[in-house]
């Protein structure tokens, strides 16, 4: 029965009596990930200027609203539908239909309506990943309407490639735990996309742009990913075993090998720490880790964090080599980082980790299996050029629709995306900066006014400066 049965007529619990706690295990997992896309929206939004912070917090949502959509609609019966062939999935499940309590594919514990939701965490993950391309020059509309796109034509198709039984990376197979090409590689290539079609910022080279507007929200926002990565890779093994253990012990462990040595290329190169550096660091190790968490011991797990944020940390230059302006260093942590965890994962898998499931046998170099690196470079390869090459096609496409133009005017980009876009302005309380004629909050950011109905002053007349603003009211 395609949808586990008729509840008025049998009790669809009966299957999984003495094993609820597999699927609340397995919810919780979903859960950790949700948290992993506000933790990016507050990593990107505090590594913005503070004029353009909100644009990548209020995205955040708008990524998780627009994505459990597509999901529902028809993005998991393109990604995981028991019908397909080697590319794409049928519409058997649209709409969810007869997504319910029947035994999920991946996992005879986990019910398929449990399955579905713990999937779209990573739909939503990959896309927020993305919309990082459009850093302090894209305008919201077009964001929306490509993130949909692109979870449609992009991570779909390489989710089923990658994790469905009929895929024909599955099937070859490519080792690939928990998403390092669905959500890592296929992101980090679509924002190179993003950032070749937006061009680079008016102002690009000056050395104000670089300066991250909040580094406490910038690591705040890094402990959630960090906290969330806990299920990211925890609760890719769809069970409750000693393998998901294992998964969740590796991402710590590759995170602090990540911090480790991105902090000691840091020190190396500048004789000085940095907390986003470490930042950085943490999750170029989870970038790497992310196939392979499932398939490796602890000290491999160690070398490949340890290894892909010292890989990582040697293209610093990466904008400056292809002449992109990728700020928020979105193809370096995720595309670069994600490629060598991937081919990582072909070096140490080893079968004696990955049979910790009780079912799965995946040996890699390490255990004699030297082919499994050459297919891991395939993986890599394929994922890497249709992410890039389709993300290309579909922004150029939105670009010259009449109408929804992708990037913000300059006179906007000067003011900023968030006065620009929103009704709000930035991060924290900046009431003491109103106009009392207009009702409207003055921008403080490099003198420039937002534009309003009335008359405003000019700086030299005594408008609503970092200079000479008058507080509201005095302290006692």
């Amino acid at each position: 029965m395609p949808n586990g049965g008729n509840p008025k007529e049998i009790d669809v619990n009966a299957p999984y009596v003495g094993l609820e706690w597999e699927y609340v295990y397995q919810v919780l997992m979903g859960c950790l990930v949700f948290l992993i896309v506000p933790g990016i929206g507050l990593l990107y939004g505090g590594m913005s200027r503070r004029k353009s912070a909100l644009a990548m917090i209020f995205q955040s949502m708008t990524v998780m609203a627009v994505c459990t959509f597509q999901w529902a609609f028809w993005g998991f019966t393109l990604a995981f539908s028991r019908n397909g062939g080697p590319f794409i999935g049928d519409m058997t499940n649209f709409g969810l239909m007869d997504v319910m309590a029947a035994p999920s594919w991946g996992s005879a514990v986990i019910p398929d309506i449990v399955f579905c939701f713990y999937e779209l965490m990573f739909c939503a993950c990959a896309t927020m990943i993305v919309v990082g391309g459009s850093f302090e020059r894209g305008r919201i509309i077009p964001s929306i309407i490509f993130g949909f796109c692109w979870a449609t034509i992009c991570y779909c198709p390489i989710a089923y490639w990658t994790w469905n039984a009929n895929g024909w990376l599955f099937t070859l197979p490519a080792l690939d735990f928990a998403g390092g090409g669905p959500v890592h590689i296929s992101s980090g290539t679509a924002a190179l996309a993003y950032a070749l079609v937006l061009g680079k910022r008016s102002r690009y080279g000056e050395k104000h742009i670089y300066k991250p507007h909040n580094v406490t929200v910038v690591f705040l926002g890094t402990s959630l990913i960090w906290f969330g990565w806990f299920g990211f890779n925890g609760g890719s093994a769809l069970n409750a075993s000693i393998r998901a253990m294992m998964a969740v012990w590796n991402t710590n462990m590759a995170a602090s090998t990540g911090v480790a040595g991105w902090v000691m290329m840091d020190y190396i190169k500048h004789r000085k720490f940095s907390v986003i550096g470490a930042c950085e660091g943490a999750i170029a190790g989870l970038v790497g880790i992310t196939p392979a968490a499932g398939y490796v011991s602890v000290w491999c797990g160690a070398a490949i964090g340890f290894i892909t944020a010292i890989v990582v940390n040697l293209f610093e230059n990466v904008n400056e080599w292809i002449g992109i302006d990728d700020g928020l260093e979105v193809f370096k942590l995720h595309g670069i980082g994600g490629m060598v965890g991937a081919f990582l994962t072909g070096i140490f898998a080893s079968a004696s980790v990955s049979s910790l499931d009780g079912v799965t046998l995946a040996p890699g170099g390490i255990d004699g299996v030297g082919s499994q690196i050459a297919r891991q470079l395939a993986e890599i390869a394929a994922i890497a050029s249709w992410s890039f090459t389709l993300s290309l096609i579909m922004l150029l496409i939105l670009k010259y629709i009449p109408g929804l133009h992708l990037r913000i005017t300059d006179e906007a980009e000067m003011i900023g995306v968030d006065l620009d876009q929103f009704s709000d302005e930035a991060v924290g309380d900046w009431s003491v900066y109103a106009d009392e004629a207009t009702g409207r909050q003055v921008s403080i950011t490099q003198g420039v006014h937002p534009p309003t109905t009335g008359e405003v002053s000019s700086p030299s007349s005594g408008s609503a400066t970092e200079e000479n603003v008058e507080p509201k009211t005095q302290p006692k």
